[in-house]
């Protein structure tokens, strides 16, 4: 069985997947972080991994970028692939001051404008909730290897440039309490709560919309592997 998206067959793909916005980076964890690994679908170039990681199979697997692209392939993962468990592991824009390149974060909650779940099954509302055990399964991990996992709230947006006339960072900031910014969870999370499976968010600071810095698109593929490490040994 396939999809118009994904020509895995059923049992290919594992029942928990990573899932990082960039096919390279998901590229670059099977290269370095799994054994035994195979290719299982590569259409679109949306690369899906399947291997071992200390002997426990999964799978990492693309998002794309944006609603659009994370709600297609998670909707198919959860819905026709058998997948219980995904655990996104993105890039975020710090909002706040305290968040720093770098940083790991997990997201507790996300607040989005997007009409994502409103036109997928007519869900109004604008904050939405990861699976609470595997977030605080995250949490464990990070405790466990010595790295901060900073709980925080995600702004989860369909825009990646907006115009002067709408809300910024810093309204977004005070009106919402959101201390970043990604383009998928709103939709992972709204996928994983109609059909009811389990997710969560984990996102690595590449920018700062308060101090203007940023890493470079390789260091974005490579660099954050912190994050990688806590997400692979959660997964197991």
């Amino acid at each position: 069985m396939s999809t118009p998206h994904n020509k895995a067959e059923y049992g290919d793909i594992a029942k928990t997947v990573l899932m990082p916005g960039d096919p390279l980076r998901a590229k670059f964890i099977a290269d370095n972080f799994l054994e035994n690994v195979r290719l299982v679908s590569d259409v679109r170039n949306i690369y899906t991994f399947t291997g071992l990681y200390e002997g426990n199979e999964i799978s990492v697997m693309a998002s794309g970028m944006g609603m659009g692209s994370m709600g297609i392939y998670s909707y198919e993962l959860f819905k026709e692939y058998g997948v219980e468990n995904i655990i996104r592991i993105g890039s975020a824009g710090a909002y706040s001051e305290r968040l720093k390149l770098y940083d790991v974060v997990l997201a507790e909650s996300v607040w989005s404008e997007s009409t994502y779940a409103k036109v997928q099954n007519g869900c109004m509302d604008d904050i939405l909730y990861p699976d609470p055990s595997l977030n605080q399964k995250i949490m464990d991990v990070g405790a466990e290897l010595g790295v901060e996992v900073i709980p925080v709230r995600v702004h989860s947006t369909d825009v990646f440039y907006t115009e002067p006339n709408v809300d910024d960072y810093k309204a977004i900031y005070a009106k919402h309490q959101c201390e970043c910014v990604d383009m998928e969870s709103f939709a992972l999370f709204h996928n994983a709560k109609v059909l009811g499976k389990k997710a969560s968010c984990l996102l690595t600071i590449s920018d700062s919309f308060v101090t203007h810095e940023q890493t470079t698109s390789e260091e974005r593929e490579t660099a954050f592997t912190k994050m990688m490490k806590v997400a692979l040994m959660a997964a197991k």
